[in-house]
């Protein structure tokens, strides 16, 4: 299992909301004849679910002390060769974690012993209408056969609340770490709900591109993981599908005109940069070496996105291009919004 280390907006880059509403349909089938077992904490037996608990809390212990050495000694053989995203996100929160109180959100086992390209883990009570208030799903791909455990922990600090997730992979009898996010439960001090209400509020005004791009934010700040369903993010995946404009690259790529040139645009959402709140344009480049010249397309598609949806210009701070090459690199530029003419 490969796992990011962290949910920053690299990977909401690839997970669009489209994905999203397509798992809340999925949750309203019947279940996947892939679907594999997993229990919640009520299901467990005492002694599994302390044990499982226990493990993450002494890995949020490490990650507090900033014991990366540790953390990296524990973990599985494919997270340990590739230990540079855990210490980066560690690293990155320091000062979240090291004065917070670990309070635990949820705990789930994960039994994947039948490998599968695509598997999908039902936990808890689903109703006729889908998902209830204590029930998830969790969606991945190409998990080795194995158990998993899922810890979820909310981490309070002065630096406010931040969402602690691991992933664990039993190993005979130890529980070794296979995955870590860390995410702000808010973002410039507003959390979840804050950004739903301006959704609505855009929605009313008849800005369907701004609605979309709250509803993408709010969605990011009620989930601990990006490959986690629950009855909440379902709810914002159906609310924000009756805005989700076509013009924008949601699944598809999109022409944009800008001078003499029409650039395809691979993705667009937003992205939290200290107290601002940025939106974020990728578009495809043939090449990015010639930085003047990519500074210079980056400009242009800036330019053309502010034309193109100018109520952008009321809900962000600034747009962010990105030029992304054939193998995947990019180059960026920022344009404050007061300097977009």
């Amino acid at each position: 299992m490969k796992v990011k280390a962290e949910f920053k907006m690299n990977l909401a880059r690839s997970i669009t909301l489209a994905l999203l509403i397509g798992l809340s349909a999925v949750a309203l089938s019947s279940l996947s004849a892939r679907a594999q077992s997993c229990q919640t904490s009520s299901d467990l037996d005492d002694a599994t679910r302390n044990t499982v608990t226990a493990a993450g809390q002494r890995y949020f212990g490490l990650a507090a002390r900033g014991d990366v050495a540790s953390m990296r000694q524990n973990s599985i053989p494919s997270l340990a060769s590739d230990f540079g995203g855990i210490e980066a996100t560690v690293k990155d929160h320091e000062r979240d974690l090291a004065a917070a109180q670990a309070t635990v959100k949820g705990v789930f086992l994960l039994d994947g012993s039948t490998p599968s390209p695509h598997d999908e883990f039902y936990c808890g009570v689903f109703g006729k209408s889908g998902q209830t208030a204590n029930s998830a799903v969790f969606y991945l791909d190409n998990l080795p056969a194995g158990k998993y455990g899922v810890d979820l922990f909310d981490a309070n600090s002065p630096q406010g609340r931040t969402m602690f997730s691991l992933i664990l992979q039993q190993v005979g009898t130890d529980w070794k770490l296979a995955g870590l996010y860390i995410k702000p439960g808010q973002v410039a001090g507003h959390d979840s709900n804050w950004f739903l209400t301006r959704a609505r509020e855009y929605k009313a005004k008849g800005q369907m591109h701004n609605a979309w791009f709250f509803f993408t934010q709010a969605r990011l700040l009620v989930s601990p993981l990006p490959f986690m369903g629950t009855l909440a993010t379902d709810k914002i995946a159906d609310e924000a599908q009756s805005v989700q404009p076509p013009d924008l690259p949601v699944g598809k790529t999109v022409d944009v005109p800008a001078g003499t040139t029409t650039y395809k645009l691979i993705s667009i959402f937003p992205q939290p940069v200290g107290n601002d709140l940025d939106l974020i344009v990728k578009y495809q480049s043939a090449d990015i070496s010639n930085s003047n010249q990519t500074y210079s397309s980056n400009v242009a598609v800036i330019k053309a996105i502010a034309t193109k949806y100018p109520e952008v210009r009321d809900a962000f701070a600034a747009i962010v291009a990105r030029a992304v090459d054939p193998t995947g690199r990019d180059y960026g530029t920022l344009l404050a919004m007061k300097d977009i003419r």
